[in-house]
């Protein structure tokens, strides 16, 4: 028997994970397409206050919460008979440490730090924005794909968990 508790767990994870990747998609789809068609100094701007004010946001607490969520979630399964549930809430915590924690620590935070050393109107913060801006997308829809499979295999697992 699955404790209540646990699968209300499990089910606030999928919840806050899915948001995580909506933010990560709505950057890649259209937040960073937009900030590229504006004039270059405008989208760095805009882009160096971003990455200083989302520290100070309700996605800081999703983003950093969902890690001992989804450890926790998988260690529980681990030690205990699950079944084939446990194989989707290891799978998923898999999914965040490496697709949001070790993506966003290795990339984009490197490359963010990097925007910020350069004044926003600079022919050098001109050219680093040339290539900051198609590696960011690229790496931040390696986030989203990874909070978004991480979101589905708790889903899973849930679904799994239910009908036990």
């Amino acid at each position: 028997m699955i404790p209540t508790w646990f699968f209300v767990l499990c089910e606030v994870t999928v919840i806050s994970t899915g948001l995580v990747s909506g933010l990560f998609l709505s950057f890649s789809d259209f937040i960073m397409r937009s900030l590229k068609l504006s004039t270059t100094s405008a989208g760095i701007e805009v882009m160096q206050v971003i990455n200083r004010e989302i520290f100070k946001s309700a996605n800081m607490l999703l983003l950093w919460g969902n890690l001992p969520l989804s450890v926790g979630l998988a260690a529980y399964a681990y030690n205990n008979d699950m079944g084939s549930a446990s194989l989707f809430l290891i799978a998923g915590a898999g999914l965040y440490f490496t697709g949001a924690f070790v993506v966003t620590f290795t990339t984009n935070v490197p490359m963010n730090r990097r925007l910020d050393t350069f004044d926003y109107t600079s022919t050098e913060a001109a050219e680093y924005w040339e290539v900051y801006v198609p590696r960011w997308v690229y790496w931040n829809y390696i986030r989203a794909i990874a909070t978004g499979g991480t979101a589905a295999c708790f889903l899973i697992a849930c679904v799994l968990m239910a009908s036990v």
